[in-house]
């Protein structure tokens, strides 16, 4: 499970008089006045903690208001309907060039490189920074980090520090707790305990400002309280329009505004041949994903909703969560939900803890809102608390922050590019893995990957559609995992126990254990490979056979057909990796400027989505 972009509400709570958890009593009154809505005890527990101003990114937002606007959000999603009226016209394909253009003497900056968005557009601007690129960033805020913590491991960070984006005394200046032992908990079931995984709390604040002063020092430029206006893209560069008439001029724009990014939203189809004529198919198979790709109107294929809070109180508070799965699903409005949790010690104090509940959804109508969630995670998070610690009561709890979000999930990930000159990056991309809710992790992963491939296209100018979306291409480790997503969401009328879920990964977890850490551990930090994948599926059939009915009842057959096309593609790109690999990377500098270009894309496809950039 990987990292926390979340809805948090920052501050200390300010509880002067009574207790918001607890029901005052009432003798019998006759009075007539007019009908009033009760508060929810959401409402009155969020409208008691005092929280900050806004930051930009997933998680600026922090009243009960802003809880109500995005709920409001998921029922649109969640509509019978797929939303037919035309998205804003965000980017516009000129057909000329930008030099004969009447904006050519009014752009207010030369850029190598623009980068919209800056909370998680901050990392890959520095990197490119770093190789000497000209880069600014573009923040509709004030670029900082929110207070609520991301949670993450050490190996995972020394990546940003691989890169150029960190020094290593970094990664301790920006962390806020450090945990150990770490469970995978299964109610009723059992517990598995891991080492350094996600044990460390990054402080987003201290770690933003460490690579804001980085960037800054490295000549990037941050242009902050500034919204994206549109973008024009010309034969020979991309114009970013900004708020009152301001425009930048540089040569790749790159989009990391996130889940809802209007860019996003505006792609509609994208049709287009990776492959020249001349390149073999057997080498470079290409995804249904890759040549077709709709955004625009297209409900998610799924929904990760998250909602949680950082308290303190917590007197025994030195392990963490990693997963916490109910023994069984719950109602929850007019559906149901399979609860899962992690929880964290938080750096904020010795007594504070940061605790998440979350669950898989298909977006449709009656599907749970995150304010109904909050409402049973008052009732559930004591009792599952009280499975780690002793003497956790709600009434004497002090709520620092509530926590929500939503994030959006798509089969056909990761997002190739529909315009020249601009690229997804990040959660706008969906390369984040279907089952993690927030993309800090594969940020970390792919940082290099894509710093590097994106300096390259940069000093060849292999700017069009074609070749950027070889950055972001086909990777069946990812697609595999989205089997995982749908058997942990509960279904209506599947006819399957109310503990399968729980039983279901408990036999896996179980089963990994068994196989070892080169097994239990990528699979933790959401890297699927093919041999463990197979080695648990085969050690899950021989332990528990019985379980077999209801994972087809689960997930039903249609699904386990396109995964299993997608778990041949995932051994197919392990053996690529493994054995072509080393046989074509000898010739690549000796091929034209473009076709090695081209090449290194693949080779990096094949390595990634096969998992095997992760080393233990």
């Amino acid at each position: 499970m990987s990292l926390f972009q979340l809805q948090p509400f920052n501050g200390i709570s300010q509880l002067a008089v009574g207790n918001p958890f607890q029901q005052k009593k009432y003798g019998r009154r006759t009075f007539l006045c007019r009908p009033q809505a009760v508060a929810s005890r959401t409402q009155r527990i969020m409208e008691s903690v005092s929280v900050s101003g806004e930051v930009g990114g997933a998680g600026g937002a922090y009243s009960y208001e802003a809880l109500k606007r995005l709920d409001q959000l998921w029922s649109n999603i969640c509509s019978a309907q797929e939303v037919v009226q035309e998205p804003q016209q965000v980017v516009s394909t000129v057909p000329s060039s930008f030099r004969s253009s009447d904006l050519a003497n009014k752009a207010q900056g030369s850029y190598d490189v623009l980068v919209c968005g800056g909370t998680l557009g901050i990392f890959i601007a520095t990197a490119l920074c770093a190789k000497g690129l000209r880069v600014a960033i573009v923040e509709r805020n004030v670029l900082k980090g929110r207070e609520q913590e991301w949670n993450i491991s050490r190996k995972e960070l020394m990546e940003l520090v691989e890169v150029g984006v960190l020094e290593e005394e970094d990664i301790d200046r920006a962390t806020a707790a450090k945990f150990n032992p770490n469970r995978c908990g299964f109610e009723r079931k059992g517990d598995i305990w891991v080492e350094d995984i996600l044990n460390l709390g990054i402080s987003p604040v201290k770690l933003i400002e460490i690579v804001k002063k980085r960037f800054i020092s490295l000549g990037g430029v941050i242009f902050e309280g500034c919204s994206v206006a549109g973008i024009d893209v010309y034969e020979d560069a991309a114009v970013l329009k900004l708020s009152e008439d301001k425009i930048l001029l540089s040569r790749l724009i790159i989009d990391a505004m996130g889940n809802f990014s209007p860019v996003v939203k505006q792609v509609r189809i994208i049709i287009y041949s990776l492959l020249d004529s001349k390149h073999d198919s057997l080498f470079f198979p290409v995804s249904p994903a890759m040549i077709l790709q709709i955004r625009c109107g297209k409900k998610p294929d799924g929904i990760c909703l998250v909602v949680g809070t950082c308290a303190r109180g917590f007197e025994k508070n030195s392990n963490s969560d990693v997963i916490y799965s109910s023994s069984s699903v719950k109602k929850v409005g007019n559906s149901k939900a399979q609860y899962f949790w992690e929880a964290f010690p938080a750096g904020s104090g010795p007594l504070d803890r940061t605790t998440y509940m979350f669950t898989y959804v298909e977006p449709q109508p009656g599907s749970p809102k995150l304010e109904e969630l909050l409402e049973q995670y008052w009732d559930l998070m004591p009792e599952y608390q009280a499975s780690f610690l002793s003497g956790v009561s709600l009434d004497n709890l002090e709520i620092l922050r509530v926590i929500y979000g939503i994030f959006p999930t798509y089969r056909e990930s990761p997002l190739p590019s529909a315009f020249n000159r601009v690229l997804q990056f990040g959660d706008a991309s969906g390369i984040q893995s279907p089952v993690s809710f927030g993309g800090f992790g594969s940020l970390t992963r792919h940082l290099g990957r894509l710093s590097s491939g994106i300096y390259e296209a940069m000093n060849g100018d292999y700017l069009e559609s074609q070749d950027l979306s070889l950055l972001n291409p086909y990777m069946p480790n990812l697609s595999a995992s989205w089997l995982f997503q749908r058997a942990m969401s509960a279904k209506e009328h599947t006819n399957v126990p109310e503990d399968f879920i729980n039983e279901l990964l408990y036999t896996n977890f179980n089963c990994m254990q068994r196989l070892g850490d080169p097994v239990l551990r990528p699979f933790l930090q959401d890297v699927v490979q093919f041999g463990p994948l197979s080695k648990t599926l085969g050690l899950v059939m021989l332990t528990n056979p019985q379980i077999l009915p209801s994972i087809f009842k689960q997930v039903g057959v249609p699904v386990l057909l396109d995964w299993s096309k997608h778990f041949l593609m995932l051994g197919y790109y392990t053996f690529l990796s493994t054995f072509a690999d080393p046989v074509v990377r000898p010739f690549l500098n000796t091929l034209p400027s473009k076709t090695s270009f081209r090449w290194r894309r693949h080779l990096e496809a094949w390595k990634y989505g096969a998992g095997l950039d992760y080393k233990l």
